[in-house]
């Protein structure tokens, strides 16, 4: 079994940037949580507004390849929270994203995202645009990250007997801008899962892993498995590729 890596502090110098929203309606399940879906946009939103308020080089030209996210408690709705997103390390066509997420009544949630680099036009890796790894050494630490996908390996097949598969239908509104589902979306059917394992909920740690892009007129199914330390969440193509991986287990905290 992949184990999680772990949050790391604030950096004490470098570049960071904060913001602060308050957790709205549309971003809070019935009773009141944020949501893992709502929290995948707050990463997405830091994450654009840092590189624009930090001028970065090439800001459209990147794409999530894993978002782990560490949940000690919820917010929930109407609660004020802060955000600090900064450079947690990088490689050769890839930087890691971190998000510290805390609030005034004790919500504590910690991010990495691995962004990759890619051409716009072929969405292939390439190399990190020219002047960007001097704007984020610094509060990097210089720590250098795998792009590798490890979620994802020696899982047991998609039919396995324990494996629970229903047809997932993809919406409109799970696009976006580049044309694919918006990786927020993914998050939608682990709060699915969550909604009937409360045990779950926090403190945990899930990530998602995407392998493949899911476009518009895909099928999909969703392929959901106990592994007892963990369950893992597959979105299934129509003609059996997973296109993402979603692992969620219980924090000892």
């Amino acid at each position: 079994m992949w184990r999680p890596s772990e949050p790391v502090p604030l950096p004490q110098s470098g570049r960071t940037y904060s913001t602060s929203r308050r957790v709205r309606l549309g971003d809070v399940t019935p009773k009141g949580r944020l949501r893992l879906d709502a929290t995948a946009r707050y990463l997405q939103d830091i994450a654009n507004d840092d590189a624009v308020d930090g001028n970065y080089p090439d800001i459209h030209g990147w794409v999530v390849r894993r978002t782990e996210i560490w949940v000690y408690q919820f917010p929930t709705y109407m609660t004020d929270i802060s955000l600090t997103t900064w450079c947690g390390g990088y490689g050769s066509h890839w930087a890691e994203r971190r998000t510290h997420i805390v609030g005034a009544d004790g919500a504590h949630i910690e991010s990495a995202a691995l962004w990759v680099h890619v051409n716009m036009q072929t969405l292939k890796p390439e190399p990190l645009p020219e002047g960007f790894i001097p704007l984020i050494e610094e509060s990097s630490g210089g720590r250098k990250v795998r792009s590798n996908f490890v979620v994802g390996k020696s899982l047991p097949e998609l039919t396995a007997h324990d494996a629970q598969s229903q047809d997932w239908q993809l919406r409109f509104a799970d696009m976006d801008a580049v044309g694919h589902m918006n990786n927020a979306s993914y998050w939608i059917a682990a709060e699915e899962y969550l909604s009937q394992h409360g045990e779950l909920r926090a403190p945990m740690h899930a990530v998602v892993e995407h392998h493949l892009s899911v476009d518009p007129g895909n099928s999909i199914r969703i392929v959901t498995q106990d592994l007892d330390e963990r369950v893992i969440i597959r979105h299934v193509l129509g003609d059996n590729s997973v296109a993402a991986v979603t692992q969620l287990t219980k924090l000892n905290h």
